[in-house]
């Protein structure tokens, strides 16, 4: 065994056994020698325990040469809440203590004033665990306040990660001057474009405007104007009124304008011996307004992500390289991914047998991705399990858009609908046939259900259009070709479909329906006949990744086989054409374009 396995089980064992006698000694009254009083409320307790664990009872109890204090069996503490107390006596001799979101301020600011570490710190982890949207800015407060960097940076890093979420917010707009630019001051800030932090800034100076425009001067050093484009800065920077107002800023806007130029003003000289210390770039002598590094959130782009049952992976087409977006084993295969208007990626049902629940054993799974961390976050499941279903979207609310029973291996007409924000399903209108293996494709709040089969095996053109305010499906044109199991997506302001399989076997057709004449047109057909292919509007090209093809295998037979290229389609001269012959993350995957942050992701 190794040894220092063997001395760290010896450790717990020991630190588990004088915690045991501790708590047993307190229990039982045995060699109590000092009395916490809180009000009427009194607290027995041992001195050494005390003083051991913090040095605020420490001093009071002993002398610095380690002499016992006199007259120390009683000690009155002012201003504590006894029940907050009580909890951290019984957590220094038992290592239990009952956290929770309405004592943990409390305990923190106690344990903070008696300087007792352990609870500080066990309060800590609690507060960065429980980090979120709505507590993230009193957090970081906090972490200031008690002078705990670790506090304050966990909860600045997670409103930094999530500023554009959070910089119209309330809180955000009453954050002190050293808050703010403690918060967009850094390169960690999550931001696409320096546009909304200036945006931002401007609206925190508005909310308090004869305060905060006394400190403009200094948030301007956390703007990174050379990031802005030259145009918006002449449009927005310069003509709001309350900069044209200020002559020291007016100087600094000048002094940007110089810089668009390629003029830059010149360095202050390096004080003796820094040159050889060499530990700062030279752009770091200009002042902070002239900072021209990007943002961590400015390294976003679009990917194709290409979903299946052991990972996610981020293909990014115009470098040709692949990232690890994140783990996927507990996602099913066969799922259904959908990225919202708000870039949000949802994966949703897919095939689970869970073996213990034998009432209800099949299981449709919903999941959020958090790029941030990485993480699939589990969603109420859908109360009916199907496959072969398709998802739309309108505004906050999801459509998961008829498909099969996984009970009764028959097609369905329902219609479930989730509230993203209440994190609820319900049914809604029923679609006009019962059908499966078709396409739905969200435009403009709008939801297009697309081809599909019937039970009795029967390929559809039929096109449906819902309207979720009025409750209503309408019937639009047909396809020219019947089709199911095939790609769709939106390229160019058009639906555009390719391949499928209908009574014929495999197709290769494709075409295109223009949203301004409700009518379907010609698009050049696939190079191959094929259905189930993920078809990608990425970046403002239109691809097609995998799908399945017959293929001859060695036995000189042809069979339904799954292929796993990435074709483009070439608009300017209309044709598609192959860019990879194998994309191996493509393998029973689903495919989404996401905006996601190259930075963040480990490389393939």
């Amino acid at each position: 065994m190794d040894p220092n396995a063997i001395k760290e089980e010896l450790r717990l064992f020991q630190s588990t056994l004088l915690q045991d006698g501790l708590k047993e000694l307190l229990n039982e009254n045995k060699f109590v020698d000092c009395t916490l009083k809180v009000g009427d409320r009194s607290f027995p307790c041992h001195r050494l325990i005390m003083a051991a664990c913090s040095p605020y009872f420490r001093e009071i109890f002993f002398t610095e040469d380690g002499k016992e204090v006199e007259n120390t069996k009683e000690v009155i503490l002012e201003d504590v809440n006894p029940s907050t107390l009580d909890l951290i006596i019984q957590y220094l001799y038992s290592a239990e203590i009952d956290l929770n979101d309405d004592n943990v301020q409390d305990i923190i600011a106690v344990a903070n004033r008696f300087q007792i570490p352990s609870v500080f710190t066990v309060c800590v982890n609690y507060l960065q665990k429980k980090l979120s949207l709505a507590n993230c800015m009193a957090i970081f407060r906090m972490g200031l306040v008690l002078s705990c960097p670790r506090l304050a940076v966990a909860a600045r890093n997670y409103i930094a990660d999530r500023f554009e979420l959070l910089h119209k917010g309330e809180e955000f707009l009453k954050l002190a001057p050293h808050e703010l630019f403690a918060v967009i001051g850094g390169d960690s800030l999550n931001v696409e474009k320096e546009e909304l932090v200036f945006e931002a800034v401007m609206s925190w100076v508005r909310h308090d405007r004869d305060k905060r425009v006394k400190v403009l001067k200094d948030a301007f050093n956390c703007i990174r104007f050379r990031l802005l484009p030259e145009k918006y800065f002449k449009d927005r920077v310069e003509t709001d009124d309350i900069i044209k107002a200020d002559p020291e800023l007016q100087k600094t806007i000048q002094v940007v304008r110089d810089a668009y130029k390629g003029k830059l003003p010149d360095k202050p000289a390096r004080k003796e011996g820094e040159d050889k210390e060499g530990a700062e770039e030279e752009d770091s002598l200009f002042p902070g307004f002239l900072n021209d590094n990007r943002r961590h959130g400015m390294y976003a782009r679009d990917f194709i992500l290409m979903i299946n049952d052991t990972a996610a992976v981020a293909y990014d087409v115009s470098e040709n390289e692949c990232f690890l977006a994140a783990m996927s084993e507990q996602l099913p295969r066969n799922h259904v991914s959908l990225v919202t208007q708000r870039n949000q990626l949802y994966i949703i049902g897919g095939l689970f047998v869970d073996e213990e629940n034998k009432d209800v054993p099949l299981q449709c799974y919903v999941y959020l991705l958090d790029p941030l961390t990485s993480d699939w976050v589990a969603m109420p499941p859908m109360p009916s399990p199907r496959c072969l279903f398709n998802i739309g979207e309108s505004e906050n609310l999801l459509f998961a858009v008829a498909g099969k029973d996984l009970q009764t291996n028959e097609s369905l007409d329902s219609v479930l609908c989730y509230d993203v924000e209440k994190m609820k399903w319900t049914e809604t209108k029923k679609l006009p046939l019962k059908i499966h293996g078709h396409a739905v494709i969200s435009h403009k709040g709008a939801v297009y259900c697309i081809g599909g089969k019937t039970d009795d095996n029967k390929a559809l053109n039929k096109v449906f259009v819902y309207n979720h305010k009025q409750s209503e499906w309408r019937e639009l044109a047909a396809m020219k070709t019947p089709r199911a199991m095939f790609g769709a997506t939106i390229h160019n302001g058009k639906i555009v479909v390719a391949g499928g399989v209908n009574e014929d076997g495999l197709t290769a057709t494709c075409e295109a329906f223009d949203f301004t004449t409700h009518k379907w047109e010609p698009f050049v057909e696939f190079p191959q006949e094929r259905s189930s292919i993920n078809l990608v509007s990425n970046g403002g090209s239109l691809y097609a990744v995998g799908g399945f093809a017959m293929v001859e295998m060695e036995n000189k037979e042809v069979a339904p086989t799954e292929v796993t290229d990435v074709w483009q389609f070439e608009d300017d001269k209309k044709q598609w054409s192959g860019m990879l012959r194998e994309m191996r993350y493509a393998a029973g995957s689903s495919c989404v374009s996401m905006r996601l942050n190259a930075a963040r992701m480990p490389k393939l």
